[in-house]
Formats: C-alpha cells, sequence, structure tokens
C-alpha cells in the first residue's frame, strides 16, 4: 500500500486531480513551474523517511456559521490526495451504507432521500407516529482524538510505513488541546473522520441494532414508532462517543420531535409529506444572491430549491 501511495505515477495522477479549479492560484503555479523536480523530490523523502509536514496558513470563513480552515503547503496537500486516491476505495467499502459524508455518489441530497424513505417506513405511509432523533457532536474535527484514531487506523492497515506516514499528517496539527483535532482543510480529514465515526455507526447498527439510522458528518438522524426507545439510547449512545471515542454531542442540538411537527436537517425542515428550506438558509441565499448576482450562483441555488418544496421561493429568488 504505501509503494502505491508513494509511486511517481500516483502522484503525478494526484496531481491532476488536486489541479482542477486551483491553476491560477500562486502557490499552485509556482510549484507548477517545477513540478517534476517537485514530484520527483517528494517521491524520494517519501522512500527514505524524510519527509516532514509543513505549516499550516490559518483563516475563518461563513460557512454558515464561522469555520476555522488550515491550508497546508501544495506539496503536502499533493500527498493528500495520492494518499487518498489509495485509502479511498480501500475503506470505503468498510463504512455502512447509511453514512454519506464526503463520498462518492452519496452527499446531502442522497441523504435527504434516504431519511424520507426512512420515514415512510417508520410511518407506514403516514398512518402511524414518527418520532426522530436528532443529534449533533460538538465541535466534530476540533474534537477528534489522534491516539485514538491511530488505533483505528492500525486494525485496518498492517504496512507500518503507511501508518508511519498518516501519522505524520496527523500529528501535524493541533486544535489546541494537544493530541486532538483534524484540519478542515485538509482531504484526509474527510477519510479520516469517516473511518473514526464509523466505530459508531457500526456501534449504531450492530449493536443498538438501529435500523433507521442515518449519519451525514457529524450530524446523525435515529427513527422510530417509538419515543420511550429513542430516550432510552441515548445514554448508550453518549456513553459510547465519550468512552470510545472521546467526543460529545452539542446540548443545545439534541432533540426527539414527531416528523409531523417538522424535523430539521442538513438545511431543511422535514415533514411527513414535504420539506422546506430553513429560515436561517433562506434568508443567507437571499443575501448571497444580493451580493453576488452572477448566473453561476442563481443555478446554484437553483439546482439547491429543485430538491424541496419550494417552487415559489425559486420564482421569488428569479424575480429580484
Amino acid at each position: 500500500m504505501f509503494e502505491n501511495i508513494i509511486a511517481v505515477d500516483n502522484l503525478l495522477a494526484a496531481w491532476k486531480e488536486f489541479l482542477r479549479g486551483k491553476r491560477t492560484k500562486r502557490d499552485v503555479q509556482e510549484f507548477s513551474l517545477h513540478l517534476m523536480d517537485n514530484i520527483l523530490t517528494l517521491h524520494e523523502e517519501l522512500r527514505n523517511g524524510t519527509y516532514q509536514h509543513g505549516a499550516y496558513k490559518h483563516f475563518r470563513i461563513s460557512d454558515p456559521k464561522p469555520r476555522d480552515i488550515h491550508k497546508a503547503t501544495v506539496r503536502d496537500r499533493l500527498l493528500h490526495h495520492a494518499i487518498y486516491q489509495v485509502l479511498y476505495p480501500h475503506f470505503d467499502t468498510k463504512l455502512i451504507s447509511d453514512s454519506f459524508s464526503c463520498r462518492n455518489e452519496k452527499g446531502t441530497h442522497r441523504t435527504m432521500h434516504r431519511f424520507r424513505e426512512f420515514a415512510y417506513r417508520v410511518g407506514r405511509n403516514h398512518t402511524r407516529t414518527c418520532w426522530v432523533l436528532k443529534c449533533d457532536i460538538r465541535k466534530f474535527f476540533a474534537s477528534i482524538d489522534q491516539e485514538i484514531l491511530i488505533r483505528i487506523l492500525r486494525t485496518h492497515i498492517r504496512n507500518e510505513r503507511t501508518l508511519n506516514i498518516l501519522g505524520v499528517i496527523i500529528n501535524s496539527f493541533s486544535s489546541g488541546e494537544q493530541g486532538k483535532g483534524l484540519p478542515l482543510g485538509n482531504l484526509t480529514s474527510q477519510l479520516l473522520v469517516n473511518i473514526y465515526m464509523n466505530e459508531f455507526d457500526q456501534f449504531m447498527k450492530h449493536k443498538l441494532h438501529a435500523k433507521y439510522y442515518l449519519r451525514y458528518a457529524d450530524d446523525f438522524v435515529i427513527l422510530s414508532p417509538n419515543r420511550q426507545c429513542l430516550e432510552l439510547i441515548m445514554p448508550e449512545i453518549e456513553a459510547f462517543l465519550w468512552n470510545r471515542l472521546k467526543l460529545k454531542l452539542h446540548p443545545e442540538k439534541v432533540f426527539i420531535k414527531t416528523l409531523a411537527s417538522g424535523v430539521d436537517f442538513l438545511g431543511w425542515v422535514h415533514f411527513p409529506d414535504h420539506r422546506v428550506l430553513r429560515t436561517a438558509t433562506k434568508r443567507r441565499m437571499f443575501k448571497n444572491v444580493a451580493n453576488n448576482g452572477k448566473s453561476a450562483t442563481l443555478e446554484s441555488y437553483r439546482g439547491l430549491l429543485s430538491h424541496g418544496n419550494a417552487n415559489k421561493l425559486s420564482e421569488q429568488l428569479f424575480l429580484r
């Protein structure tokens, strides 16, 4: 596996993938001026064990809430892509089908379709009450325990050199507390958090037998016809997350509600037979369009609105 990661062919393929949408960036252009020299140097450092991960550049974005992004150097991000290309196919088959974040042919829209499918099954086509337990993990990326993550990786990867290079990348970052956190800017972080949370997914599916459970990143829901069942499993969920993964639920973002009363999940409020855009998302959309009325922005929002009951909203957007 390690030889596949550091192979020059894999590094070149990773460069092509990494280059998408970044050709005009100054640091990318500088790296590409001596592309083969840079790739061969990176390959040699990885092969002889002298590679060291560089520092991160920090900045904040609103997406919609403020997020801390840590951007690695071009050579480090190239390595992240090379690792991802080899490890993603290996690990994707180990994840449950109802984990939807940062996976091929998944995403938010498929998550919402699966949620609706579960709701129909639990509610027997809206003939009985469907209860929903909605949870959110507090400071998700910043709370990942690096030692636990490496321990989990050891159960899946036998190659010591692959584990070492993953350790270098994991330990290259700290969220402020020693041994904690993964940077939001790394492509590898997307895969690593799924591997980390797969421990919880397996627990939910095979220990708690939560048939109607699905997760998107740090948001997850369990649907049931029985509110008491959801209340009973809450302590077990909290105990597993803390004891095994050192994660805590966000106290203000955990609730049990009926689907008929409206369940806020992934930017939409879901009801038995329709879904509407969350008010905060709606306001942000109109604000963004006012600041940037380009056709690409409008088409992006048209695509978003097509996944819910938002015909009137779509008309309002395009009349502005």
